[in-house]
């Protein structure tokens, strides 16, 4: 077996870097000051990985003939919060700063609290935390 990764990051391409960070921001990463004019940010994560945003252009600039995808994609990305009542204040404070919901909180047969947002580029994100147990 060969080398193996020793950290992750998870790139977001988008098309209005500022609206993204801004989405982000809400949720509750913490990115910083100055960081909207940015061709390239990397904001840390919860357990150690990153997630990064490029602008349109960034990827452009070294990648010949780059389009920016249309349609949606296949990524989600997925939050734990520690009670269920922070999934639901977490998609009150998300829809209420303009993210489309996807699917209102409800309590998911696999024992979560669930509900999904989508970021300002489409990119679906999940909320989660565990039901009491009865």
């Amino acid at each position: 077996m060969g080398p193996r990764p020793s950290s992750t990051v998870i790139e977001i391409v988008t098309a209005d870097l500022a609206k993204a960070l801004a989405f982000y921001r809400a949720l509750g990463l913490e990115v910083p000051d100055g960081a909207d004019d940015q061709p390239h940010v990397e904001l840390p994560l919860p357990g150690g990985n990153r997630l990064a945003f490029d602008t349109e252009a960034t990827i452009a600039s070294f990648t010949a003939d780059y389009t920016p995808p249309t349609g949606e994609g296949r990524l989600a990305l997925a939050f734990g919060y520690d009670t269920p009542a922070d999934v639901d204040a977490a998609h009150a404070a998300l829809t209420s700063a303009g993210a489309p919901s996807e699917r209102e909180p409800f309590d998911a047969f696999w024992g979560q609290r669930y509900a999904t947002v989508r970021d300002p580029d489409g990119t679906h994100v999940d909320l989660f935390a565990a039901l009491p147990q009865t």
